[in-house]
């Protein structure tokens, strides 16, 4: 979790959130409510529940043991045991902790469906939720443990644990304590579990849903960027923005596609630099594809984020549990936990991050080329021999996009039995979001090398100046990154331009001049 944006309210109820509304709790702190109408249906469907709970005959989940268990028919006596064994069961996650952001759209997401009122949860656990969300306070979770079938079983589990006031959990300054103890200084009751509530808890998407929909949200913002880099060097490399000329994409009717050509030519718009050699005199007949098909990959790239965008946005709009309470007042098992949908799009999405991150890197290598970079020195050095310029920058890149088509693997081609053969295919899709997490980070990382290199290829230029929203990021990165000179300690000012792209402050210099960008 970054700023706060306490002034900020999401409510949660029959109505589906949206992507921001997500954005808002998991990485922003905003607060959390119930409305009135989710209460109502909360309350409505426990005494369903309720109803069954006396019932002779076995009802899943609320007299049955679970999942290659459910055979075993649980007395009333031990059902509170039921749930809260259920519950500490099945919070068996493993390695390294999972970011608040993720815990906190992971469980802002379960008091979602929780709000739909088709779980049969009492309205103080959903509260609970809530309360625990809006106090900041955010249960460890770990890396391991999620198959993306049955729910994010164990990640889901950790967070039921904390709101019923055991295991360890952070606050919103990032200090960990006990949760019994973050209740209580909140002034938040710890809940004791009652028929079904523990299932309920556990049994969602909700994980790799958080997950997707803050992937969504960064590479949104990250093929802008992408937009930015690629013009930022057909300008840096004397290329042509003829090849982005509107008519020419609208004879292949890809949206990304055109989005993508607009936004380059905005970006290099009035460039004196291209204007230098725009005559007869220039013999190059086209340009690479790293330049040229910038729109073709980064534009087709933008589509699949949009397709993933619906996805999530059938997802935002379900209530996940088994069994599930009926409009109609019938509590039914169904497979809708099932993560197939939202794993093929998280696969889908580090395909499209690792191929915008190669040609990026492609871009960046012809900058370091002498025999490819029209009259720039050997890898933007000073002096060359004596200085190495960005050579290794270029190694760091390379780098991280060969890990990046690791991480486009497929997770959800993958399956491994769990539950006795009772979960005998399973979707992988936590393990999918997982990857694209880090797929993002290096998507990052490599636009902004490209980024570092093409202004100091750009500035090599002098005295022709780069067009005006070139020249905005240019003069936003050296505020903290000097220009061309003899070599300098160079991760620092890899790590400068990082901080430039992730926090938007790249885009933002560039729209100053240009306007939002498509």
């Amino acid at each position: 979790m970054t700023e706060t944006t306490a002034s900020v309210t999401v409510s949660v109820g029959l109505q589906p959130l949206s992507i921001e509304d997500v954005v808002a709790v998991a990485r922003h702190g905003a607060d959390v409510v119930l409305t009135p109408e989710s209460e109502t249906e909360i309350s409505r469907s426990r005494e369903i529940i309720e109803a069954l709970a006396s019932d002779t005959a076995p009802h899943y989940g609320v007299s049955t043991g679970f999942g290659a268990l459910a055979t075993r028919h649980i007395p009333v006596a031990l059902r509170a045991q039921l749930q809260r064994s259920l519950v500490r069961s099945h919070a068996a996650g493993s390695g390294p902790e999972v970011e608040q952001e993720v815990v906190r759209a992971l469980m802002l997401l379960r008091l979602s469906t929780l709000a739909t009122g088709r779980t049969g949860i009492r309205l103080e656990t959903a509260r609970a939720y809530a309360a625990v969300l809006s106090a900041g306070i955010t249960p460890i979770v770990h890396e391991y443990g999620s198959l993306g079938c049955s729910g994010d079983l164990a990640p889901l589990a950790h967070c039921a644990l904390a709101v019923m006031g055991e295991g360890p959990v952070r606050l919103a300054d990032g200090t960990s304590t006990d949760a019994a103890s973050a209740l209580r200084d909140h002034g938040i009751e710890p809940v004791v579990l009652a028929e079904k509530e523990g299932l309920a808890l556990i049994n969602g998407t909700d994980g790799m849903l958080g997950m997707l929909a803050l992937a969504i949200t960064d590479l949104r913002m990250l093929l802008k960027v992408a937009d930015i880099t690629a013009a930022m060097s057909v300008e840096g490399l004397m290329g042509t923005d003829a090849v982005f000329a509107a008519d020419l994409h609208e004879l292949r009717p890809q949206q990304g596609q055109a989005l993508s050509a607009a936004n380059i030519r905005t970006v290099m718009s009035g460039s004196p630099i291209r204007a230098s050699h725009d005559n007869e005199g220039c013999t190059r007949v086209q340009d690479a594809y790293s330049l040229r098909c910038a729109p073709q990959v980064a534009g087709g790239a933008r589509d699949t984020v949009e397709h993933a965008a619906r996805v999530a946005g059938c997802e935002l709009a379900s209530a996940v549990d088994n069994p599930v309470v009926t409009k109609d007042g019938r509590v039914e098992s169904n497979g809708n936990f099932h993560g197939a949908p939202v794993a093929y799009v998280l696969d889908f999405l580090a395909i499209v991050a690792a191929d915008v991150a190669s040609m990026s890197e492609r871009r960046t290598d012809r900058f370091l080329d002498k025999a490819r970079s029209h009259g720039l020195n050997a890898f933007l050095a000073d002096d060359p021999g004596v200085d190495s310029g960005h050579m290794i920058a270029q190694y760091t890149q390379a780098a991280i996009v060969s890990e990046m088509k690791r991480l486009a693997v497929p997770a959800s081609v993958d399956s491994i039995p769990s539950s006795a053969m009772q979960e005998d295919h399973v979707s992988m899709g936590w393990s999918g979001a997982r990857k694209l997490r880090r797929s993002v980070d290096g998507l990052t990382r490599v636009l902004a090398v490209e980024l570092l290199t093409a202004a100091r290829g750009i500035e090599m230029r002098s005295p022709l100046e780069p067009a005006a929203a070139t020249g905005a990021v240019i003069t936003e990165l050296r505020r903290e990154v000097d220009g061309v000179g003899t070599d300098r300690f160079l991760a620092p000012e890899i790590e400068a331009a990082v901080e430039l792209v992730a926090s938007g402050r790249a885009l933002a210099a560039v729209e100053t001049v240009t306007g939002p960008l498509r």
